[in-house]
């Protein structure tokens, strides 16, 4: 997806009506931010609606895009905003021009419930995909062929992704910059974002019982301890007795702080530092699985092709070679 930054790739965000606001931002915002270290833009930014009309918001006001469907027609990635009602949330229909328009991309990406538009251009059938968690089981009904995840920020499908709600866009367009450009820009527009650089695309999209602010015995001190002793081996009760808590309540409280397993974060952890060591070291693959904590190169592997989808030699290539 690499382009010369003489030519910028072009996102183009199709504006639908009862568009959620924030969703329409992210995308000019975060891509926008993407430079080169000598400061050349990366990414060029549009926006279109069906025959280049108002569009009226769940806030109250309306914006008139600059372009119509046409444009997709030059587009490198297609991003569609998340929507508060309309046919697609209704019915799970879109217009034929639109769905016309929407098929056939280089790369579709949709943020929060845009995942209905882009389920309901039949872009999403068989594949893994994700939602606001809100919405899941009215998606399920509309869309029994997609495997719904909801549980997730992001979904990296190849060339169709989508996301959670609000926050998780963000997430999922600095994950696109690191995909196409690597790294060290991701991390330049996040810093200009004033935002983290990376979230785990798998990690959950809401914690359903956080514990009160300020109450003692968390497991906050075990995760630290955790990161700075990736590669030792940990297991449960070693991270209970660490925490002076049994397992049980370890667990427990584990899972409500995080929204995740111990096990599941520390193999999360372990594969976001074995990326970090791909993309910025030289270290041998085996040297980069002792380090992240899976001992060997079959395991890491194993773990970042379930991650990514990719080997870590093709996975260090992608990230540098820019």
């Amino acid at each position: 997806m690499c382009k010369n930054p003489a030519m910028p790739h072009r996102v183009a965000v199709v504006v639908l009506d009862h568009f959620a606001p924030l969703d329409l931002g992210v995308p000019g915002q975060v891509f926008r931010t993407a430079e080169t270290a000598a400061g050349e833009r990366l990414y060029e930014v549009v926006t279109c609606s069906e025959n280049r009309g108002p569009v009226r918001c769940s806030a109250g006001y309306t914006v008139l895009p600059d372009h119509d469907l046409d444009v997709l027609d030059t587009a490198d990635t297609v991003v569609v905003p998340g929507i508060h009602g309309g046919r697609a949330m209704k019915d799970g229909t879109i217009s034929g021009p639109l769905r016309d328009a929407l098929r056939g991309r280089p790369r579709t990406m949709s943020i929060c419930t845009g995942s209905f538009v882009l389920a309901a251009a039949g872009l999403l059938d068989g594949r893994r995909a994700t939602t606001h968690w809100r919405e899941a089981d009215r998606f399920r009904r509309l869309f029994p062929r997609v495997e719904l995840d909801p549980d997730v920020l992001f979904v990296d499908d190849g060339d169709v992704l989508t996301s959670a709600g609000v926050a998780a866009g963000l997430d999922l367009c600095l994950h696109v910059i690191r995909r196409d450009f690597g790294s060290a820009v991701a991390n330049r527009a996040a810093r200009r974002c004033v935002m983290p650089p990376w979230r785990e695309g798998g990690q959950a999209q809401y914690i359903d019982r956080p514990l009160p602010y300020g109450s003692g015995g968390g497991t906050a001190a075990t995760r630290d301890w955790m990161l700075a002793h990736l590669d030792a081996p940990l297991d449960l009760n070693a991270l209970a007795r660490h925490a002076r808590m049994s397992v049980r309540t370890f667990t427990r409280r584990f899972r409500e702080e995080t929204g995740q397993s111990p096990a599941r974060w520390l193999n999360g952890q372990r594969v976001q530092h074995a990326r970090h060591l791909l993309e910025t070291t030289d270290l041998g693959v085996e040297e980069v699985a002792r380090r992240a904590g899976f001992g060997t190169a079959v395991s890491l592997r194993q773990h970042l092709h379930a991650a990514v989808g990719v080997s870590p030699l093709a996975y260090r290539h992608t990230f540098r070679r820019t």
